[in-house]
């Protein structure tokens, strides 16, 4: 492991492995770089990758207040990671760490290739959209540190499970880790904006992206999902949809990184 200071001062603890093509993998909502470990693996058979921690999770630090959040500090994190790799990289976002890696080059970071996995979008009436004051509860449920609680309202309301299904996970061994991490659930919150309220994505979000865009959804998981990475890879012609027939949002490493692989050293990168 080794650390990296953003421009606001805050370490980001990061890893690398292998060598060829810079990587940086993003990971969405409850993710350390621990998570993306089978995937970097073999993604580095071909591939320099870097996985890391973002801001407030695991080895990384955070500014202060976890409640006083901007998306342009994570975006600042990755450009930090970039200079790592040696100021452009390829990157892989996945999840809600796929909408802000997206976000990233639409700001301007240096990214010459972009791969996503099922942002988490939900663009019409196939579930339920989040509620109106979604972030600003959960914000105020980390601020009393009521992680438990903060956690359990993103499994019923974002990812739509029942009550009772997060009500037996909050007696499994896996739950404080969750909890641990549950204080930068305002942060995935903050980054999905307004792309979860159950209406089509706007058209002029990301029109500044022009880097090749790979856009991967499974279709067996909640068909929301896939829906809304279809209506992402429409936006643009430098967008290209692959789906991974019988996968789910918690897709297997050794079904993705070949995919993945292909994409980032097309060509070498020649």
């Amino acid at each position: 492991m080794d650390k990296v200071f953003s421009a606001d001062g805050t370490a980001i603890a990061y890893e690398q492995q292998g060598s060829g093509p810079a990587v940086v993998l993003v990971g969405g909502a409850f993710m350390a770089r621990g998570d993306s470990a089978e995937l970097a693996g073999l993604l580095a058979e071909r591939c320099t990758v870097i996985t890391y921690d973002r801001r407030g999770r695991g080895d990384s630090g955070d500014s202060g207040d976890s409640t006083v959040y901007d998306v342009q500090r994570e975006v600042e994190d990755l450009d930090a990671l970039i200079e790592v790799a040696g100021g452009e990289a390829m990157v892989f976002g996945m999840s809600s760490g796929a909408v802000l890696a997206l976000e990233a080059v639409a700001r301007g970071s240096a990214v010459t290739r972009l791969a996503l996995y099922e942002p988490p979008f939900i663009t019409d009436a196939g579930r339920p959209p989040l509620p109106a004051d979604y972030v600003a509860r959960l914000t105020e449920l980390v601020k009393r540190k009521a992680y438990g609680d903060a956690a359990a309202y993103f499994m019923t309301a974002a990812v739509g499970m029942p009550a009772e299904a997060v009500a037996e996970m909050r007696q499994a061994p896996f739950w404080a880790g969750m909890e641990a991490a549950a204080r930068t659930l305002p942060y995935d919150g903050q980054v999905m904006g307004d792309t979860m309220s159950g209406r089509p994505l706007p058209a002029d979000r990301w029109a500044s992206v022009k880097v090749p865009v790979l856009v991967g959804s499974g279709d067996a998981g909640a068909p929301h999902m896939l829906t809304g990475a279809r209506e992402l890879a429409a936006l643009a012609d430098n967008f290209t949809l692959h789906v991974f027939p019988g996968q789910e949002h918690t897709i297997a490493p050794e079904i993705l990184a070949p995919v993945l692989t292909g994409f980032f050293t097309t060509e070498e990168q020649a």
